[in-house]
């Protein structure tokens, strides 16, 4: 019952939601119902399998808040703030590295098979993490427990490699099957699916912590992602051809381009020497610094400053995972209507508004991080930082790399993201204070000032680039207007 009552809230938005764009005017490109109905059955199980990614890639942060209270034989915690920042930074880094093997190599062998090598990958490494832990539990005086932090560096490191297929995989196979058009709403469908994963890996996370058990935070991600890659190997098809309606012109940067496949090589030059993907590769730089300085270190904040704040029990606290995923949904679906509705699909503009809300937020965070209503303030930056990553990584990452090198151009994009993330790990692991041998200093607020401090020159920086953006839209190679629809069968050719 009282996992029906924390779902409630996000499937009531989620029906607003879909409410609110079924009623929004169409955009008419020569669908057909049944084209419609076949794209939902592709992206709906795709999506919900990199929604389980993101469930077995936070999973470890959840860990943390258990290992951190169990000691090992010296009365040590098994993990401190120093511990996880270091397992969090190198899985980051090998993720955010990741994408000069495997954007190229989804290029070519398809998004299908990137996100089933992706999700077997993953499901085996949370197996092993999940083994691990267990061993530590019954002996916590061994050389596993000894050395977790270097295990499970490892095991989140390869557990990151193949994470890092999901992005790229799930925008490769969906770039296809979008219209320029039609892709600042199903930025905000990517939105949606970020925020379902950060709900799945913190709240139903926490309830399998509290109910079930630390080892099965790890386990139960394997068991879900298992489930998932039957279903996508059933249902998910790279293209419409391949599901058997028509192929049609999405009119991105690939538009017109029918010549070979380039060498690996140029594709990379021809990428980095495009001014606009190197300035979304650097405004997801800052998003990923942002978006994990509140996400992962929020809970933790709260909790070894309980005795002085009073907010371990706050309600933000308690439904984290659950607010997240609510300012996720809004964020994204509030930038992807904005821009497809008032910015004729232009992304830059909405980033360029969401980082101003972000660089406010960072500003008023630094004097009122220590104010009851600090979680409500965070839940609003992640809103924003949300918007803009759905917007950039999800749908820019589409229009500007075009179909044919998306994998490449999603895989650059998202690289910098995790970078950044690593930035921040490295950054915040030497700002924070030290809980593992100095306790008291966690537990003094005054001593977390960083923690709001570093954000505001990457919401500051992430602005300016932003807004670099403001007027970029897609060329594709040869002008492509959409042909008058068929009024049978199915979607018209453009």
């Amino acid at each position: 019952m009282a996992y029906l009552e924390q779902l409630a809230p996000i499937l009531i938005l989620l029906t607003v939601v879909a409410v609110v764009i079924g009623r929004l005017p169409k955009i008419d490109l020569g669908h057909s119902d049944a084209f419609r109905r076949r794209r939902v059955l592709n992206w709906l199980p795709l999506g919900l399998t990199y929604a389980f990614l993101y469930m077995g890639r936070y999973n470890v942060k959840v860990s943390k808040l258990k290992l951190g209270d169990l000691t090992d034989a010296e009365g040590l915690p098994l993990m401190s703030n120093a511990d996880f920042a270091t397992i969090f930074g190198y899985g980051t880094l090998v993720y955010g590295m990741s994408f000069v093997l495997n954007g190229p190599m989804t290029d070519r062998i398809g998004g299908k098979r990137a996100i089933l090598i992706g999700a077997g990958g993953a499901l085996t490494a949370n197996a092993a993490m999940g083994l691990c832990t267990q061993l530590v539990l019954g002996d916590r005086d061994g050389w596993l427990a000894n050395n977790l932090t270097l295990m499970f560096s490892l095991l989140y490191a390869a557990n990151m490699y193949f994470q890092s297929f999901g992005a790229v995989a799930i925008v490769k196979v969906n770039a296809p099957w979008f219209h320029v058009r039609e892709r600042g709403v199903f930025g905000a469908i990517f939105g949606v699916l970020i925020s379902l994963g950060i709900y799945f890996a913190f709240d139903w996370g926490k309830l399998i912590l509290d109910h079930v058990g630390l080892t099965w935070v790890f386990y139960v991600p394997a068991i879900l992602l298992a489930l998932f890659f039957g279903i996508v190997t059933v249902f998910v098809r790279n293209t419409p051809g391949e599901a058997g309606h028509v192929d049609f012109d999405t009119a991105d940067a690939s538009s017109g381009d029918d010549g070979e496949r380039l060498p690996v090589k140029d594709i990379f030059l021809m990428m980095l020497r495009n001014p606009i993907i190197v300035t979304i590769a650097f405004v997801e730089f800052c998003s990923g610094f942002l978006r994990q300085a509140i996400m992962q270190w929020y809970r933790e904040f709260a909790k070894q400053t309980d005795g002085t704040l009073d907010l371990a029990g706050s309600f933000v606290y308690d439904n984290w995972g659950l607010l997240l995923c609510c300012a996720g949904i809004l964020g994204g679906v509030v930038a992807g209507v904005i821009s497809d509705r008032l910015f004729d699909s232009r992304r830059g503009p909405v980033a360029a508004l969401l980082y101003g809300v972000m660089l406010v937020g960072a500003v008023v965070l630094l004097f009122a991080y220590q104010e009851p209503f600090v979680g409500w303030l965070v839940i609003l930056m992640s809103m924003a930082v949300i918007g803009v990553h759905g917007m950039l990584s999800g749908t820019a990452s589409m229009d500007f790399g075009g179909k044919k090198n998306v994998g490449t151009a999603v895989g650059i994009i998202d690289g910098f993201v995790y970078l950044g993330t690593f930035v921040m790990s490295m950054t915040y692991g030497v700002l924070l204070p030290d809980d593992k041998h100095h306790p008291e200093q966690a537990a003094d607020p005054d001593n977390w000032i960083w923690w709001p401090g570093a954000m505001i020159p990457m919401a500051l920086i992430g602005l300016v680039l932003a807004s670099r953006l403001w007027n970029a839209k897609p060329k594709p190679k040869t002008p492509s207007a959409p042909k008058a629809p068929k009024k049978e069968g199915e979607p018209a050719t453009f």
